[in-house]
């Protein structure tokens, strides 16, 4: 093993709105079976990095939950493992992770006990299937300090709400600007980095000793005219889901055959933690078209292009279209959702009506059912 892992877990985006009131954007349902952070475990096994560290602090409980066992992805505690570090307190610490940077230094031991030469850092919240061995390889070739896995995106999207990157024809970056108010390049930072960990350690210690705490702005911005940083661009697929609007788009994504197809029928796989829940089951009179409709749901009405999470259950006469159904929903008798997304373990009253008028409407429901 060349690398040990460490994933950024522990922010909160009040872009989600209610979504992340109960849980972290890391924890968040993805595709029908999966949470968000199981697409960087996934990629982590896949590329065969043992020892991961996953940092966690807002609304942990779900995502800590999810990550009970490091089985479902194959992390054996023989040859490396997965590790959770929450923040602690401690006699000479009584802080929470105060950035990305305080949040690694807070948890340095496991770095310095590591004796893999590279580190691989990536968020929790971002969709797509990577060998972090080809940015490795990509990495050593050109005696990066620090390689940034970048993406170029279509015209019409919007760049400011990432790192944006200008690079010269070698790749190396030559500029850098975190969310700028207006974005003047649409090539953008996936928050995929590659370090060597002796460097990183330094430079965090570093950052800390001037009481600077987020690892882009007082670490890759301020070092990226002293240090070697590059870019390595991405072609496939790839989405950040740290917006109402970017999630919906992302699960929506999954009801195109070849997103479909890309994650969960060619190789390497997207791994998960298994619930034992009995398939889906269709009553007569039930109607679904280009829908994912997850194990344990139970559809007795229409629905349209949309994704229902596990244990839904769909009653008479429901008709929902262009939607996303989160866990363990009950919808009564003649509802009618469209353009929406319904939080986790909500029941939605018989003959209701929901419509997302002007974009997605995010539907809570205050009964005495609470949500992971």
């Amino acid at each position: 093993m060349r690398a040990v892992g460490i994933i950024l877990a522990g922010g909160n985006s009040h872009k989600m709105r209610e979504l992340t009131q109960r849980r972290a954007i890391a924890a968040m349902p993805v595709a029908g079976s999966y949470r968000a952070i199981d697409f960087a475990l996934s990629n982590m096994s896949n590329s065969h990095i043992q020892k991961v560290a996953v940092l966690t602090q807002y609304n942990a409980r779900s995502l800590n939950e999810h990550l009970n066992s490091s089985k479902w992805w194959d992390f054996g505690r023989k040859q490396g493992g997965l590790y959770v570090f929450t923040p602690t307190i401690t006699a000479d610490n009584g802080y929470w992770y105060r950035g990305t940077a305080d949040a690694i230094y807070q948890n340095l031991d496991f770095l310095r006990r590591c004796h893999e030469p590279y580190v691989i850092i990536t968020s929790g919240d971002a969709v797509y299937k990577m060998d972090y061995n080809k940015i490795l390889e990509y990495h050593i070739q050109k005696k990066a300090d620090v390689t940034v896995v970048c993406k170029r995106l279509d015209d019409n999207e919007d760049a400011s709400r990432f790192g944006t990157l200008k690079l010269d024809e070698t790749m190396r970056i030559e500029d850098f600007e975190e969310k700028p108010m207006l974005a003047t390049s649409n090539m953008i930072s996936t928050g995929i980095y590659v370090i060597r960990r002796r460097l990183l350690i330094d430079l965090i210690e570093h950052c800390a000793e001037e009481e600077r705490h987020d690892f882009v702005t007082d670490i890759l911005i301020r070092y990226k005219n002293l240090k070697r940083m590059y870019g390595y661009e991405i072609k496939d697929y790839w989405s950040n889901i740290s917006t109402v609007a970017a999630y919906y788009r992302t699960n929506m994504d999954f009801l195109d055959p070849k997103v479909r197809n890309y994650f969960f029928k060619e190789h390497p796989e997207i791994y998960s933690k298994v619930s034992d829940l009995p398939p889906a089951k269709y009553n007569p009179g039930a109607v679904v078209k280009n829908s994912l409709v997850a194990s344990g749901s139970i559809v007795n009405g229409t629905v349209e292009n949309s994704i229902l999470f596990k244990k839904t259950f769909v009653g008479n006469n429901c008709v929902i279209k262009n939607s996303i159904i989160l866990n363990d929903v009950y919808l009564g008798d003649n509802t009618y959702i469209e353009n929406c997304i319904v939080e986790s373990r909500d029941t939605i009253r018989a003959k209701t009506r929901h419509v997302g008028e002007n974009g997605v409407k995010v539907i809570v429901e205050k009964n005495e059912r609470y949500a992971l």
